[in-house]
């Protein structure tokens, strides 16, 4: 009676999804579970018993071939009110035993369901922030590489602007900054078709293990 009132409580506290705590809940069905099945085990084996002795009963009864006696009960009727209460209580307690743990095993089932509903919408917010995360460290590197190809290709024209003044003490006709001025563009060409040949080298061991790991057989 402990075990169904405590089972009947807990599926109260269920049903309110506001203050529902779906882990002390599924501990507490556990407990209760474990609890019943020990007292039914423990308590097989005597119902068994009770229900051997009530066939040899029945047995021993049948082979004395008794017949009434007016006015005097038998002995067949005098057992037959005193053990058979007995065995319909022996029964009873088995069903109501195995009818508990129907209910238990019931609401283990739809409480653990609940659990794992919650747990796959953690895993999808992780994996919405994750994704978030990356998106962000991507444009945070489409950032830098831009940056980088600015800065870089600064300094290769610099160097290129260095060496058209050195070379103009040998009489060449363009001026410096004409050639600084036509050596931007390439330079910065340059400078980011070799950041994005670097990015895709980087990228394409990481590419191949993806590849070979999906290919491995579960």
């Amino acid at each position: 009676r402990r075990i169904e009132d405590r089972l009947a409580q807990t599926t109260l506290e269920m049903k309110v999804a506001e203050t529902r705590d779906n882990q002390t809940l599924l501990a507490d069905l556990t407990e209760l579970a474990a609890e019943l099945e020990a007292d039914a085990a423990s308590s097989l084996y005597r119902f068994g018993a009770s229900r051997a002795y009530d066939g040899i009963v029945r047995e021993r009864l049948e082979a004395l071939e008794e017949e009434a006696v007016p006015g005097y009960d038998t002995w067949g009727g005098f057992l037959q009110r005193r053990v058979a209460p007995a065995m319909r209580t022996c029964r009873s307690v088995e069903e109501r035993q195995a009818n508990l743990s129907t209910k238990l095993t019931r609401a283990t089932t739809l409480l653990r369901t609940w659990v794992d509903v919650e747990v796959e919408k953690q895993n999808r917010d992780l994996l919405a922030s994750m994704n978030n995360r990356a998106r962000l460290q991507l444009r945070l590197q489409q950032t830098v590489e831009g940056l980088s190809v600015a800065a870089v290709s600064y300094y290769v024209v610099g160097l290129i602007g260095y060496l058209a003044k050195g070379a103009s003490i040998f009489g060449h006709a363009v001026a410096p900054e004409v050639v600084t001025a036509a050596s931007v563009p390439l330079a910065i060409l340059l400078v980011w078709w070799g950041v994005r040949r670097v990015r895709r080298l980087h990228s394409e061991p990481a590419k191949l293990a993806g590849e070979q790991a999906g290919n491995l057989p579960p």
